[in-house]
């Protein structure tokens, strides 16, 4: 990847970090579907009105709606769903090691179905080391996690293989601009989550009056979500499915630095080991260092 695309990935991994924050926050108040209904709808809204502002047409959606709709399934409603669903079983902690398997299965389906993106031993090892280092980072609250219900287990390990075929199935809008994908997708998830919702829960149960809910509802939407997959979708066209995903190992150790910066939270020495292990498995996956070395050889 080109320097411009880790600066991406890492900015990427920044703001999905924070959604967990933010997330943190609403769902004290907000159920969890109701409140992926509020992200999606948001942020699909400021999307819409980001599109008039440039200028820029929605009708290349409009052309492939059942595509876009099954973007939505397999990138917001499908994952978003188990790992909510997982995550009333199993802790956070080893939720968030099942979610960091997605660059392994992103590999593995991108192997299958894309002719660019093919297995490699270095890219196994790279991503092996990082799934270790965010098990690290969780430390030994992950143990107390084990116990947990296998079906929950699964539901998440289902949420990750879900972004990996959807990350491997967005390759195929590369030629629209990635705002436009963005819209489209996050536009599909709505229609899709409306009914979810509206099923699941009363209107009653999915509003509430706390101005600093709804602050976090919409830092959610906004920044870690329209903004967010823009970026998410720039790299998939830019640097390929593998790489995109990659963003899943920098997630945890986002998350971790800004509840130590906003929380107070201190820092552990495991959790430094971790994030020392995840940013290995980056420079393994990324090889520029390696064939660097090998040509001075040469």
């Amino acid at each position: 990847m080109s320097a411009s695309n880790w600066g991406q990935l890492l900015l990427l991994g920044i703001l999905w970090g924070g959604s967990f924050f933010f997330a943190h926050i609403a769902v004290a108040e907000i159920p969890p579907l109701a409140l992926v209904l509020y992200r999606v709808s948001i942020a699909a809204l400021v999307l819409h009105i980001w599109l008039r502002l440039r200028g820029l047409s929605f009708a290349p959606v409009l052309a492939r709606p059942m595509s876009f709709l099954l973007l939505a399934l397999l990138n917001n409603v499908i994952p978003f769903s188990l790992i909510f669903t997982g995550q009333t079983a199993i802790g956070a902690g080893l939720a968030s090691v099942f979610y960091a398997t997605t660059p392994l299965w992103t590999i593995l389906v991108a192997n299958l179905l894309t002719a660019d993106e093919k297995l490699s031993a270095r890219k196994l090892a790279g991503v092996a080391l990082g799934i270790a280092g965010t098990a690290i980072t969780i430390g030994p609250g992950l143990l107390s996690d084990l116990s947990g219900p296998a079906w929950a287990k699964f539901a998440v390990v289902g949420a990750a293989v879900s972004y990996a075929f959807a990350v491997v199935y967005a390759k195929r809008f590369r030629d629209i601009s990635p705002t436009v994908v963005a819209t489209g997708q996050l536009t599909g998830a709505t229609i899709l989550m409306v009914p979810i919702v509206f099923v699941f829960y009363s209107p009653a149960s999915i509003i509430t009056s706390s101005g600093s809910i709804w602050l976090s509802v919409l830092a959610l939407a906004v920044f870690t979500t329209a903004f967010a997959f823009i970026l998410y979708f720039n790299l998939i066209a830019s640097a390929g499915a593998t790489n995109a995903s990659l963003v899943t190992l920098l997630v945890p150790v986002s998350a971790i630095m800004l509840s130590s910066a906003f929380l107070g939270e201190q820092l552990e020495v495991f959790e430094l080991v971790g994030m020392i292990l995840i940013m290995a498995s980056l420079i393994i996956i990324d090889g520029r260092i390696f064939r660097r070395l090998l040509s001075r050889k040469s």
